[in-house]
C-alpha cells in the first residue's frame, strides 16, 4: 500500500496558498483540500469567536481525513487493478491550511490558542511545508483581514519561525502565482515527495 504524502501550504492571507494547492493537485493529478476556514465563514458570517476558531480547526482536520482515506482508498484500488484508466496519483495530498495557521490566527487575534490545536499540531505528521511569502499583491475580499503591509510581515515572521522551530522540511516560496508554481512542482519532484 502507497503511503500518502501530505504536503501543507501556508503563511498570511493573500498569499496565494489556495491557487498554489489547486494547481500543484491538477498538475500531479490528485486531491486538494481547500481551507476550512473560508466555507464556514461565508456561511456563518466574519464576526467570529474564539470558540469559532476551534470549530474552523476541527473542519480542517475532519476535511483532511475524509481526503487522506479517500487517496488511501483510490491508491489501494489503483494497486490491486492496475488499470491504464487510473490516472490520479494518489501519493500526495495538497492541503491549504493546517493547525499551524490556526494557532496563529488563534494567538495574533486572540493571544490564545486552544489546547485541542495545540495537541493536534504535537501528533499530526506531514511531509513537507511551503511556506507562501507576502510578495503578492494584496487582494482584498471580504473574508481578508490585513491589507497593512506591517502586519502582513510580522505575520509572515510569526509563520517562518514556526517553520524554522520544527523538524519537518519547508521551503519558503515566492515570486509570481507561476513562478510559485513552477518553484514547488521542481522541490517536490528533486526531493521526490
Amino acid at each position: 500500500m502507497e503511503t500518502v504524502k501530505k504536503i501543507v501550504i501556508i503563511g498570511p492571507e493573500s498569499t496565494g496558498k489556495s491557487t498554489l494547492c489547486e494547481q500543484l493537485a491538477n498538475h500531479f493529478e490528485t486531491l486538494w483540500i481547500p481551507e476550512y476556514a473560508r466555507e464556514y465563514l461565508e456561511k456563518n458570517g466574519i464576526d467570529y469567536s474564539y470558540e469559532d476558531l476551534l470549530t474552523i480547526a476541527k473542519g480542517q482536520i475532519a476535511s483532511e481525513e475524509i481526503s487522506s482515506y479517500q487517496l488511501s482508498a483510490m491508491s489501494n484500488e489503483q494497486s490491486a487493478i492496475h488499470d491504464a484508466r487510473f490516472t490520479i496519483h494518489p501519493s500526495l495530498l495538497f492541503i491549504d491550511t493546517d493547525m499551524y495557521v490556526m494557532k496563529v490566527w488563534c494567538e495574533f487575534v486572540f493571544n490564545k490558542c486552544h489546547n485541542w490545536i495545540l495537541n493536534r499540531i504535537a501528533e499530526r505528521k506531514y511531509d513537507c511545508y511551503f511556506l507562501c511569502n507576502i510578495d503578492l499583491e494584496w487582494i482584498k475580499d471580504a473574508l481578508r483581514e490585513y491589507p497593512d503591509k506591517k502586519v502582513r510581515e510580522k505575520l509572515y515572521q510569526y509563520y517562518k519561525d514556526i517553520m524554522i522551530n520544527q523538524t519537518v522540511p519547508w521551503f519558503d516560496i515566492s515570486g509570481s502565482y507561476d513562478e510559485r508554481f513552477e518553484k514547488t512542482v521542481k522541490i517536490i519532484e528533486a526531493n521526490n515527495f
